[in-house]
């Protein structure tokens, strides 16, 4: 995951173009692959991986060309953040789109429903679609058709300096309240602080939201949830880590930010995901790479889960060479490069198949991040899933800032949901 704010970008958008975008567009892709026979022409390939992975993933797309030698890849790195927008924009205004595009499972149905990508179904870029993970399946799928192949499926876990614990003498925390009252041992003994807390992405409220018991929206029954008693106990458990100095935290570069601190060793634990692990590990607290622990996301009042993330990958609706970029997701998706981006990156799979390969099976943070997969909690995957992140964000800034009450925040907050859902009660 990641990765900045998840894609809450503001865009204009014209919804007459999005019909228009299926016709054509694609950039400088060429039409070589389109005709039959052997794949030719150009796939442009969107990469919104990191600092710490792009140079990998880029190898990867590359080596497609060592299959298909007529087809020439070329690789953009398009920073997370400014993705989402960018696609749009040129998606809806027919010029730039990529051919293909690594897309954060919240915006697959959005994309979808604006017409911009090609259904897969029936096409070589699902190939062996039963070896997918059946919850890495749900995000790629809109009103009964695949828009997305899964690339890379991820949830959150607490990050923890071991040395650091184990100098202040305190366990691993396993709820939040555990947390604030190992902070003060933490700082009396080893003056870090013992949280970072992302106060700047909405993402990272999930997990405060679920301790609770607590969800967005339930997507199957039209209800919105998170102006109930647990969407306020969560924005009171994040203000009351802030105001104890359990835990410290920015309103905005929160992924910088956090990853300095954990690395310098001036936070002992952070809330982050299987993305940030080699980061993690070039940071001088980590130079013994074993002092890195991972453990579940502490639990709140009620209950324990983290949200599941992840990564696809989809076609655009107007490439010209689609049958190439088929081909190319196929490729980037297949058992054979999971492999190789888990052994170089520590990212989890999204085929069963890999799973079993001793490498991977043997992976350290696979062990971990595997169980805590099988246990996140889906997402509701509508057209309007990636646009709930905004109105939490907004309000997380007002209760760390003391601009607003946790009780406010949420009702601010569910208002704001039914605007943007108007069937929704």
């Amino acid at each position: 995951m990641r990765r900045g704010i998840r894609g809450i970008t503001a865009t204009a958008l014209v919804a007459g173009l999005a019909l228009a975008a299926t016709a054509c567009g694609g950039g400088d892709s060429g039409s070589g692959g389109d005709s039959g026979g052997e794949l030719s022409g150009t796939v442009t390939f969107w990469d919104t991986s990191n600092d710490a992975e792009k140079a990998t993933y880029r190898k990867l797309a590359e080596g497609f060309q060592q299959e298909h030698p007529k087809v020439h890849v070329k690789y953009v790195n398009v920073p997370f953040g400014d993705a989402n927008a960018k696609f749009k924009n040129a998606a809806g205004g027919n010029s730039g789109a990529p051919d293909v595009m690594r897309t954060e499972v919240a915006w697959v149905a959005d994309f979808a429903n604006l017409g911009y990508l090609a259904p897969l179904d029936g096409t070589p870029a699902l190939d062996k679609a039963d070896d997918y993970l059946p919850q890495a399946v749900g995000s790629t799928k809109f009103k009964g058709k695949t828009y997305a192949a899964p690339q890379v499926i991820d949830t959150l876990g607490l990050f923890y300096n071991k040395k650091l614990l184990k100098d202040a003498g305190v366990e691993v925390p396993k709820t939040f309240d555990e947390l604030a009252e190992a902070a003060k041992k933490i700082k009396a003994k080893t003056g870090a602080t013992a949280l970072y807390l992302r106060g700047d992405d909405p993402y990272w409220f999930l997990p405060y939201l679920y301790g609770e018991g607590g969800d967005m929206v339930n997507a199957r029954d039209k209800v919105v949830e998170i102006d109930d008693g647990a969407g306020v106990r969560a924005f009171k458990t994040i203000k009351g880590l802030v105001d104890s100095k359990a835990a410290v935290t920015d309103a905005t570069d929160g992924q910088e930010n956090q990853l300095k601190a954990l690395k310098d060793g001036t936070v002992a634990m952070a809330v982050d995901g299987p993305w940030d692990i080699e980061g993690a590990r070039a940071g001088k607290a980590f130079k013994d790479k074993k002092n890195l622990g991972v453990a579940p996301v502490p639990g709140g009042s009620t209950a324990q889960g983290s949200p599941q993330g992840g990564w696809n990958l989809s076609v655009y609706a107007g490439s010209k060479n689609l049958r190439a970029s088929y081909a190319f997701v196929k490729y980037m998706s297949s058992a054979k490069v999971q492999q190789q981006t888990n052994e170089k990156l520590s990212l989890l799979p999204t085929r069963k198949s890999v799973y079993e390969v001793p490498a991977v099976k043997s992976n350290e943070m696979v062990q971990f991040f595997k169980p805590a997969v099988d246990g996140a909690v889906q997402r509701p995957w509508i057209a309007e899933g990636n646009s709930l992140f905004e109105p939490v964000k907004v309000q997380m800034n007002k209760v760390l800032t003391g601009a607003a009450s946790p009780e406010q925040a949420a009702k601010a907050t569910g208002d704001a949901y039914r605007k943007l859902l108007k069937d929704y009660k």
